[in-house]
């Protein structure tokens, strides 16, 4: 997924912008963007796949002048995208997955409308969505129209003369929060932009809701819908420790998490109980904390080089990076019974072959691997979490247990049933692991601590929200100052 953020200031919004920005570094690694709109717009996108963002933007934010601006960490395509529009130019970004990108494009150039910015994965996703708002009869009329014709999610940001348009998706699956400091606004993906520079958390945006800000203040412009399906793997994994969403904290979920693990985890002798760096590591504590046995930490990361394995899109990539940052500590792994928490099993193939291998080269006597989620399923369809089926560890376990890709997976997502019992067999000697123990579904919810009904669970269940339109949603123009 992509990372997006938004500031509006008094006194100049470059310098909040960009650290605001680089604070989303953790959801994305292909392209970031900055523009900020002045007397003019300034516009910056750089390749950030074998680069920092702060590097490449370093010299850029100094040069760029206004009072608001936008920014995005990008998993896919270059952002921000203009477009000199009839309701003026602007800027967008966007945050989140379109599954009918290509119907929706094909649907513009037969009446006319022309693409600029194409890759070999087709249009632009952010140019099409500028496309599409561009169809409204006004701003807040085209975000409409856009939420109607997508199947997926979008969050924008929208940089225009008015101040800086923001609208979170109609079903929530990618959060906004609005921050305030003593003399700007700022919107954003991930909340951990907001504490350094100096911004408090005012407002979640509900599902479906767009709002205004600029210099003088926040302008409710539709309110949201009562549909929420908030993306669950952001507490799992994908959102930082410090983040908040809904009110509820990463760090605090994950931590839950581990306790539920080793709730269900009587059964066992262990010595040391350790997190796969660094997402693991939360979920980790919950469960030493839970469990009494002592945390350690066997793998260290080399956080000053090597970023998340998880999102670049290559595998080839993915396992470089897997290879070369997570560094043993003999002395602390030889002789004893290790627990691993991990944040989830996605292919299976950096556990295996990065982390548990280390582990046994140093000599750890057993080594028990306990996930936070239940088994991933289905390919996001939403946030670009996972990518195709062909690749989940489950799927794999079960086309080699049947002989073949079945429809039905029904029975091996029941914990209670044999066909479950036989994929997590298969899947610990896949992974050369002493014992292999999922989170439970219950549990998972019971951390996070909304209704099941209020997330997004597609990747372990397969079960989306009813599509349709926000019921009762509707414009309300209050204003909210600065003071």
């Amino acid at each position: 997924m992509s990372g997006i953020c938004g500031v509006a200031s008094k006194k100049g919004c470059a310098q909040d912008l960009f650290y605001g920005t680089d604070y989303h570094s953790h959801l994305g690694t292909e392209y970031g963007g900055l523009a900020v709109l002045g007397s003019t717009f300034s516009r910056q996108i750089h390749n950030i796949s074998q680069s920092q963002f702060k590097s490449k933007f370093y010299e850029d934010y100094k040069r760029m002048e206004g009072t608001k601006g936008i920014g995005v960490i990008s998993d896919s395509d270059e952002q921000p995208i203009y477009l000199n529009s009839k309701f003026g130019p602007f800027c967008i970004v966007t945050a989140g997955l379109i599954d009918n990108k290509n119907e929706l494009a094909d649907s513009l150039l037969k009446k006319g409308i022309s693409f600029s910015e194409v890759t070999k994965d087709g249009v632009n996703a952010t140019e099409l969505m500028a496309k599409l708002i561009n169809q409204g009869n006004d701003i807040i009329d085209g975000i409409e129209k856009m939420f109607e014709a997508i199947d997926g999610s979008c969050s924008l940001l929208l940089l225009h003369k008015d101040g800086i348009y923001a609208a979170r998706d109609r079903f929530g699956y990618t959060p906004l929060t609005i921050g305030k400091s003593e003399d700007a606004w700022a919107v954003a993906s991930e909340s951990n932009a907001f504490p350094n520079l100096g911004f408090k958390i005012v407002k979640y945006l509900r599902p479906g809701e767009v709002i205004l800000i600029n210099e003088e203040g926040l302008v409710d412009k539709r309110l949201g819908c009562e549909t929420n399906q908030i993306c669950t793997f952001l507490w799992i994994y994908t959102g930082f420790p410090a983040s908040t969403y809904e009110g509820i904290n990463v760090e605090k979920v994950r931590e839950r998490c581990g306790g539920f693990l080793a709730d269900r985890d009587k059964d066992i002798e262990i010595d040391v109980v350790s997190g796969v760096p660094d997402s693991g590591t939360a979920h980790a504590i919950g469960y030493a904390m839970a469990s009494g046995k002592p945390y350690r930490r066997p793998l260290v990361k080399y956080t000053p080089g090597y970023g998340r394995s998880y999102t670049p899109p290559s595998q080839a990539t993915r396992d470089l990076i897997a290879t070369m940052k997570l560094i043993p500590i003999k002395d602390v792994i030889e002789g004893n019974r290790i627990v691993v928490c991990e944040d989830s099993i996605v292919r299976g193939t950096q556990l295996k072959n990065f982390t548990v291998k280390k582990l046994w080269e140093a000599g750890a006597t057993e080594i028990h691997v306990r996930p936070a989620c239940p088994p991933l399923m289905f390919p996001c369809k939403f946030c670009l979490s996972t990518r195709s089926i062909d690749e989940l560890s489950a799927r794999k376990a079960i086309r080699d247990l049947e002989g073949e890709d079945i429809e039905d997976v029904s029975e091996y997502m029941d914990q209670t049933s044999g066909k479950y019992n036989e994929m997590i067999e298969w899947i610990t000697k896949d992974l050369e692991v002493t014992t292999l123990k999922y989170q439970t579904m219950d549990d998972m919810v019971k951390a996070v601590g909304l209704p099941k009904e209020k997330l997004c669970t597609y990747c372990w269940d397969g079960k989306c929200p009813a599509a349709g339109s926000c019921s009762g949603a509707k414009k309300e123009e209050s204003f909210i100052n600065n003071k």
